[in-house]
């Protein structure tokens, strides 16, 4: 009697099967590692441009990274650290979250994740939410008081410490919002530089991730597994009011892909004389035969 053959030759066995399972999973695994590092070279990369082409940073400065607990602060710190070992200069960098008391704050997220981290950090305490309360009625903004009241605070510690620049996390997005904002709101062509001395003379504000996507951050958010606080503070009108602006500009970007680099490309790019601020170039000069100063807006005469 002939030794009896499977009618199944090609049926794969238990172990080959999880054998093929676990290649996939392992393939997958090196992918995810492989995006990752190429989103983290995207990031530092853009950072380390804002950074050289706004000479952001200097030799000896002491930068203080304001936290919020947001994707993107988190992502700036991460950003700024991995450059402070790359980069030819020397730099410190002191991280600094303002407890402004609003009611749930998890007040021992940060300590533990920058303890953890290594990282000199302070919390300033400084009940600002009860101060707007007080001061704004309800159901108003409350957006334009609370900025202020934390700049203020802020600038001064940033005094205290001997801090030399103040990095903010706003990002390309954020730029590109503000503008929007500021032109349907406010009637004002501005958005936000990407270096800026402060009202007060003394702080020099930065912002290292003008040329970063948010897209881009909260990915990055997300593979670094950031202990995130969420921001529901206020839900106040100007935060209605860039809802409605991230929305279309949202909107445009699925439908013309690459409409907002173009957007913070005209940022980048302006044109003076071609817009009708009386205080930002001189018509009153321009007559027949003068000449447009273009790196002081300014108009010279020719002479004849």
């Amino acid at each position: 009697m002939s030794d009896s053959v499977s009618i199944y030759p090609n049926t794969p066995t238990a172990d080959s099967a999880a054998k093929a399972a676990d290649e996939q999973t392992l393939t997958a695994a090196r992918k995810q590692k492989l995006e990752f590092n190429k989103l983290q070279k995207r990031l530092r990369r853009q950072v380390g441009t804002a950074i050289a082409d706004f000479e952001m940073i200097t030799e000896g400065d002491k930068v203080m990274v304001c936290l919020s607990g947001g994707k993107d602060s988190y992502g700036m710190l991460d950003v700024l650290l991995g450059l402070q070992k790359t980069a030819p200069i020397r730099f410190e960098i002191v991280a600094v979250n303002m407890d402004q008391k609003q009611p749930g704050f998890p007040e021992h997220v940060l300590p533990e994740y920058l303890e953890a981290l290594g990282v000199e950090y302070h919390v300033v305490e400084k009940d600002t939410y009860s101060i707007v309360k007080e001061l704004v009625p309800e159901g108003k903004t409350t957006c334009g008081l609370c900025s202020r009241l934390r700049r203020g605070t802020l600038y001064s510690f940033a005094d205290e410490i001997g801090a030399t620049k103040i990095a903010l996390g706003h990002h390309r997005d954020d730029i590109i919002e503000t503008l929007f904002l500021n032109m349907f709101y406010g009637g004002k062509l501005k958005a936000m530089p990407p270096k800026l001395l402060a009202d007060n003379g003394r702080n020099v504000l930065i912002r290292p991730m003008a040329y970063c996507k948010e897209k881009d951050l909260a990915a990055f958010a997300e593979q670094r597994g950031f202990p995130i606080i969420p921001c529901n503070l206020c839900g106040s009108q100007e935060n209605l009011q860039r809802q409605v602006i991230k929305e279309m500009l949202n909107t445009w970007e699925q439908s013309h892909p690459g409409r907002l680099e173009t957007i913070f490309s005209a940022i980048c790019n302006v044109a003076p004389s071609q817009l009708a601020d009386r205080n930002l170039f001189d018509f009153m000069a321009l007559t027949p035969g003068a000449v447009a100063d273009k790196s002081t807006n300014t108009i010279q005469a020719i002479e004849v």
